[in-house]
């Protein structure tokens, strides 16, 4: 029987901590452009005076570094799972410190904020939740495919609003359960979703089939800073004028 390799946390330390302040990986955020992960806050602090990796020294963006940062929570999990006693003591700080500097930022006393301390707390998680309005969007239109003598054609119709603007991240499993409560479908029905005639997987992202899979992507698009109708001199984020056609039917089985 083969016995099992045990590891000290150290012997991971160097894939788990920050580059900058050499501590755990806190709200662990990786830079898209050459993939370093570091503490949230202190690539944030970083970015306030240089627009480098700190790691790397690669040009992250030219004008606004911050668009290029992910959020891994897989990694954070990872990390307190890995680290014993390592997410109650990051609660804790967190606590501490939102009851030492959030009444100066509200402009309110001590006393004022313990008479609603649960107001304060749901105002503040409310304010963490942008539900990714902060991505970037791609604008899509979501097609009835109807198949002749395919059973459930009844059932699938078409969107009465059929156009959507959603995050690059969504996937199309995300997709698959919007269209199921649009179309009010049982909880066992299938749907597949298609673009140009190719059936793609759930995992999909929105940004990977526009770039692999949508014939029209490039040719022309508008900036959400100035709207332009063509790409404008300023560095901002883009999307296209025209939406990204997806089709959906009712799912078949091929054996």
């Amino acid at each position: 029987m083969a016995t099992q390799r045990k590891h000290l946390v150290k012997d991971f330390n160097p894939h788990i901590t920050c580059y900058i302040c050499k501590g755990y990986l806190i709200k662990p955020t990786t830079v898209t452009e050459c993939l370093h992960t570091f503490c949230k806050t202190c690539i944030v602090q970083h970015f306030e005076d240089s627009n480098d990796c700190p790691r790397c020294g690669n040009q992250v963006h030219e004008t606004n570094p911050l668009e290029m940062l992910r959020l891994d929570n897989t990694l954070e999990e990872i990390i307190f799972k890995l680290v014993p006693g390592l997410r109650e003591q990051e609660l804790e700080r967190e606590t501490e410190f939102w009851k030492k500097n959030k009444p100066q930022e509200n402009g309110q006393d001590e006393t004022s904020k313990a008479d609603k301390p649960k107001v304060e707390e749901g105002d503040e998680n409310q304010d963490d939740k942008d539900y990714h309005r902060s991505d970037p969007q791609i604008a899509i239109c979501l097609d009835c495919l109807r198949n002749n003598g395919q059973s459930g054609d009844n059932v699938v119709k078409g969107l009465m609003k059929k156009f959507i603007r959603c995050s690059t991240r969504v996937t199309v499993g995300t997709i698959k359960k919007f269209l199921s409560l649009k179309l009010k479908l049982p909880s066992s029905y299938e749907l597949d979703v298609l673009c140009n005639g190719e059936i793609m997987g759930k995992d999909h992202t929105m940004e990977f089939i526009y770039m692999t899979r949508w014939r029209l992507r490039g040719e022309n698009f508008r900036c959400l800073n100035c709207s332009a109708s063509q790409v404008c001199s300023q560095d901002g984020p883009f999307y296209q004028s025209y939406p990204m056609v997806l089709q959906y039917r009712p799912r078949i089985d091929f054996g």
